[in-house]
């Protein structure tokens, strides 16, 4: 028997037959998480009205579930780390699978963000695991490029699928089935992994931070809290202040501890760089910013044009669609030729130009004329932005430190997200209240002014994000200053959500 240098037998080198097989197990879990960030929006109305969520309270079913995932994300790949790849997988996609069982059954508003925040929280845990299986399963460069291909294709369609699954569920069988579907994927994902999976044992010199994850994800859910407490409350409201006061100083004490700390969970010479961090805040105020199409797309198309459920899911596929186009046709071919930010800026510009045209958008708008024009060129600049964010962001990092980079890259995401949330459905509900306010005169018009006020909301709303995305491609144009990447990095991490965060519209009840 031939014996390697180590002592290994060649047998034990060679590459696992079955792991085209592992990586469609991988690949699924995958499409289970990012499937779920749209789904559910599609159903959100139905849910709204079954379970009695008030207006200023609905954005947390998207919330929970972001501040959960984005807040945890860190802590769940040091505890891959510490139990093991797989192990950490298969526990990932039972806690994903029973979370989502006890949101699909939630008699309340409480049970279902309770639910949400319990599914975020395994997400975390499942989709750093899942990462690293892929990376320890394919180590042959050309056969990494191809699983890595195919992972990030699934990642990529996921939210198209997720909307459209989401139509179909909720218009057929009911919005709660949006939750459940997640049990039969599951249940065949820990079977698949069980008996196709192979991983190392974890690191016993492994740690966890928990105190930095207290930290961080405290001084995160108090700065989104206030936010949504401001939309009843009023920005200077004593509890609204001490909301955001609190949660600033849990955010400086964690950076504080991350300098002090044995196993920080975000080591700080990761974003020192000022190209990488200058990806890190450009994503984060991306994501924010797109919140401003997605916060209140699915009301308007369902609640304001009357659209069904399975013809709003089909609607946002043009945007899927360019986001795909921008990001693989454009954005991986010009990345080794022009600097990131060559491709960033006008990512950025495109999307703006986007949101203002939603920003004209009237009760009785044309979504061929008006809605669709938009959403295309939203995708596009998004698509123009993702990929040069994660390639220079990933770009020449140690390998020791390609899981804590991925990752943060992807709490941006996620953390934006939860803050874009907040921030979006305040100012498009006051906006709404203070319109209808004033121009509800005559009762027999009671429906159509607070149609036009809802609308009205959301065209404020949109104003900021549009904004809020300008201000992103500034960060890009002066903070990210690296030139071509000529050649693409070894071991580019995927990101756990490719295409449209998690939406979280609002509307007004007439």
């Amino acid at each position: 028997m031939s014996v390697t240098r180590t002592g290994e037998s060649s047998a034990d080198t060679a590459p696992d037959p079955r792991r085209w097989w592992g990586l469609v197990i991988i690949a699924l879990a995958q499409l289970m998480v990012v499937l779920d960030a749209t789904i559910v929006n599609i159903a959100l109305p139905s849910a709204q009205e079954d379970l009695g969520i008030s207006d200023g309270n609905r954005q947390w079913v998207i919330t929970a579930y972001t501040l959960a995932f984005g807040g945890l994300l860190l802590l769940g790949g040091r505890i891959a780390d510490l139990a093991g790849r797989k192990r950490t997988f298969v526990i990932g996609l039972i806690g994903f699978a029973v979370a989502s069982a006890l949101g699909g059954a939630a008699t309340g508003a409480g049970m279902l963000f309770g639910a949400r925040a319990l599914q975020g929280a395994f997400a975390a845990v499942l989709a750093p695991s899942a990462l690293s299986l892929l990376t320890t399963t394919f180590t042959d460069p050309k056969e990494r490029g191809k699983a890595f291909g195919i992972y990030g294709a699934l990642a990529g369609s996921g939210a198209a699928i997720g909307f459209i699954v989401g139509g179909l569920l909720t218009e057929y069988l009911d919005w709660r089935w949006c939750l459940y579907v997640n049990v039969p994927i599951a249940v065949v994902a820990v079977i698949g992994a069980l008996v196709l999976l192979h991983d190392r044992p974890g690191h016993a010199g492994a740690r966890l931070d928990v105190p930095g994850a207290v930290l961080g994800c405290g001084g995160l859910v108090a700065i989104v809290y206030g936010f949504s407490e401001a939309e009843s409350r009023g920005w200077t409201d004593p509890l609204v202040l001490g909301l955001f006061a609190g949660g600033i100083v849990l955010l400086t004490v964690f950076v504080w501890w991350q300098t002090k700390a044995r196993m920080p969970l975000l080591p700080l010479h990761i974003i020192k760089d000022r190209n990488r961090a200058g990806c890190f805040l450009t994503m984060g105020l991306a994501v924010i910013g797109m919140f401003g199409l997605f916060l209140f797309m699915t009301y308007y198309l369902q609640v304001i044009l009357g659209y069904s459920p399975l013809k709003t899911g089909l609607a946002f596929l043009p945007l899927t669609l360019a986001i795909i186009i921008g990001s693989t046709q454009i954005s991986a071919r010009l990345m080794h030729r022009v600097p990131p930010r060559m491709l960033m800026v006008p990512g950025m510009l495109l999307a703006s130009g986007g949101m203002v045209i939603l920003t004209q958008m009237t009760v009785d708008s044309s979504y061929t004329s008006e809605i669709l024009p938009a959403l295309l060129l939203m995708g596009l600049g998004m698509g123009l932005t993702f990929m040069p964010v994660f390639s220079t962001a990933t770009a020449g990092v140690a390998p020791h430190d390609a899981g804590v980079t991925s990752a943060t890259v992807n709490t941006s995401q996620q953390v934006g997200g939860s803050i874009g949330t907040a921030l979006l459905n305040t100012i498009a509900t006051t906006s709404s209240t203070a319109y209808i306010t004033a121009h509800l005169t005559d009762p027999a018009r009671r429906a159509q002014v607070v149609a036009e006020g809802t609308v009205h909301g959301y065209t404020v709303a949109i104003w900021w994000a549009a904004g809020i995305m300008l201000l992103a491609g500034l960060v890009a144009g002066l903070m990210v200053t690296t030139g071509p990447q000529r050649h693409a990095p070894a071991e580019a991490p995927v990101p756990e959500s490719v295409g449209p965060p998690p939406p979280s519209p609002d509307r007004r009840r007439s």
